[in-house]
């Protein structure tokens, strides 16, 4: 990878007329990605693509080139494009003599490498998904498996001194069931992955993933409208992050902060959510989507207080972010490819769990609604201002979890639920994704205990 590159006179190019970083990145991707839909496998790739990118900060400015090419004279002429655009009245950047590489925590070993198994032996493990949701109820009219594999490694060179590379590997395997009754339809939906390697299977077997997204579709079809409303609300820890990484994780990111997208700008050392909600965002976590030793600039990946007790404390910067604000970068300088420059993006973020058990939590509420399970939203970074739909739903009557209900959704701000919320649980549940931004995905995660909102707006049926 990057050190077979004779990196140095690539860096020397391109901030030859001025700037403050030169980068070099390189990367090689290996990825299966099969779709079983309506009972026939729709889709079945292996793809290998590999290529690099050269960057130049120059003026706390992004120049970007890349090519699917590792040749030196083509990466010397990337280098001489981006150089094309820097300001030539500044010196020229001064590559380092010495190069390091950063110091990572300890990645878990793959136990079973995906790109060993054979695209046979995947196959199989969507066709028994698929059967065993078409057989768990009459009403389900529609199956959708999704199985993807990524073996990535990448490698980074820039005049900050670093030398990096990094290998991960990800699993990923979803299923959505569509079941309909007299004309109307309600969708389940599955995903399970990780850093992990086939092993995923042991711990989350195909069968049980599709069997939970088919119980799912079922029991909302059968489910009575939600009540609309102002109500108490429990967010139960199976719900997944969901509302912690989109009402507030990308509020967080120095890039929207700082350039007032966020209606965290300026909120630093102020109280921003409840005393009880401690956030972090977190690479360092064995197994987890969105964790990684380095990121995407040759950082180390670190454990990020974001929010403690309430109190604003840190935003989740990359170089350029770092740069500007005159800090160190928090390991959150992500991209999708070698075909993009980094961004600040979140790892898996989480709130962290409090005192109070889920039990007590639901006896705390007289009349309100038990989210099981998230589903998608939309969140203004601005106001703070959301809207989510709720997957799975339940009420909660006297203090115990009652009828499923269906289409209800939330509503609300961000800042204010936080400084809301009055009761933290003591558990802790993941939920994982590719979070998009700016035309690009990266893997995500995110996490919560149950928490109680003492009100909140939630749309459903009226008098219902």
């Amino acid at each position: 990878m990057i050190e077979d590159i004779e990196f140095k006179p690539i860096l020397e190019k391109a901030g030859s007329r001025g700037g403050e970083l030169a980068e070099l990145f390189v990367e090689e991707r290996i990825q299966t990605e099969i779709l079983l839909e309506a009972g026939k496998i729709e889709q079945a790739s292996i793809g290998i693509s590999r290529g690099a990118g050269v960057r130049l900060l120059c003026e706390s400015r992004t120049r970007y080139a890349y090519t699917n090419s590792l040749l030196k004279n083509d990466l010397l002429s990337l280098a001489e494009a981006v150089s094309q655009s820097a300001d030539t009245s500044q010196p020229a950047v001064i590559i380092p003599m010495e190069f390091q590489s950063p110091k990572t925590y300890f990645k878990p070993e793959i136990l079973i490498p995906p790109d060993q198994i054979p695209l046979g032996e995947k196959i199989k493990l969507l066709k028994k998904a698929e059967e065993t949701a078409r057989k768990y109820h009459k009403s389900i009219v529609q199956v959708r498996v999704r199985y993807f594999d990524l073996r990535r490694k990448i490698g980074i060179a820039n005049s900050n001194g670093i030398l990096a590379r990094d290998e991960t590997v990800q699993t990923l395997f979803l299923v959505q069931v569509i079941a309909e009754k007299d004309g109307e339809l309600q969708v389940g939906y599955e995903p399970v992955g990780g850093t992990q390697g086939f092993e995923l299977f042991k711990e989350y077997p195909p069968e049980q993933v599709a069997l939970t997204s088919a119980q799912r579709a079922v029991k909302m079809l059968k489910a009575r409208k939600a009540p609309g409303g102002k109500m108490p609300v429990v967010l139960s820890a199976e719900a997944g992050g969901t509302m912690i990484h989109e009402a507030i994780g990308h509020g967080l990111e120095a890039d929207l902060a700082e350039q007032g997208l966020s209606v965290y700008q300026n909120k630093l050392g102020k109280e921003v959510a409840s005393k009880l909600i401690t956030v972090v965002d977190d690479a360092t976590i064995p197994g987890k989507r969105g964790s990684y030793e380095i990121d995407d600039e040759g950082t180390a990946g670190e454990r990020t207080v974001l929010v403690e007790k309430g109190v604003l404390v840190n935003y989740m910067y990359n170089l350029l972010e770092a740069m500007r604000a005159g800090k160190k970068s928090t390991g959150n300088g992500r991209r999708e490819s070698y075909r993009y420059p980094p961004l600040v993006r979140m790892s898996n973020t989480i709130i962290l769990p409090g005192e109070s058990s889920p039990e007590q939590i639901i006896r705390a509420v007289d009349f309100g609604l038990f989210v099981k399970k998230m589903g998608g939203g939309q969140v203004d970074t601005v106001s703070g201002d959301f809207i989510f739909e709720v997957n799975e739903g339940y009420l909660i009557e006297k203090g115990e979890v009652a009828e499923p209900v269906r289409g209800a959704t939330l509503v609300g701000n961000g800042p204010q639920v936080l400084k809301e919320i009055d009761m933290v649980g003591n558990d802790l549940g993941f939920g994982i994704g590719t979070c998009g931004k700016d035309g690009q995905g990266v893997p995500v995660a995110d996490a919560q205990p149950t928490l109680r909102i003492p009100e909140l707006v939630v749309g459903g049926a009226v008098n219902e």
